[in-house]
């Protein structure tokens, strides 16, 4: 691969993909690739499982704990499920805070949900006119 090649690679590479999850920013020529990941068909998976990635070396010590294993294992899950509860909630302005820092507008929409919410207000809007 050339240097060329390289500096306008399109999709980030495994380590590129790690620095990303834990908040670095991607280079501008995978401005599109970082579109897609944020409001994509499959933003929301891919934001959960991307929120994860920082929280396994925390869920790894949790095994080193002494205890029997249902013990540690239970204290990975209830690990797993608060990470994901704070995720969830904070997904929105993840994504914000992520568009914004790579150059794009932080109020970007997936195209689908954005008709369909334009859709339910015109909607709304013939089912109650205003007086």
């Amino acid at each position: 691969m050339t240097n060329r090649s390289r500096s306008a690679r399109s999709r980030p590479t495994p380590f590129q993909w790690l620095g990303y999850a834990f908040g670095r920013r991607l280079p501008d020529s995978m401005q599109d690739w970082v579109r897609n990941d944020l409001i994509g068909d499959w933003a929301v998976p891919r934001h959960l499982v991307r929120s994860m990635v920082p929280f396994i070396p925390v869920f790894a010590a949790f095994f080193l704990f002494p205890g029997p294993v249902w013990l540690r294992g239970s204290m990975v899950l209830l690990g797993v499920f608060l990470a994901l509860f704070y995720s969830v909630a904070y997904m929105a302005q993840n994504r914000s805070r992520r568009l914004e820092k790579h150059g794009l507008p932080p109020d970007l929409e997936n195209p689908k949900a954005r008709r369909r919410h334009d859709a339910e207000r015109a909607a709304y809007s013939r089912a109650h006119p205003r007086a």
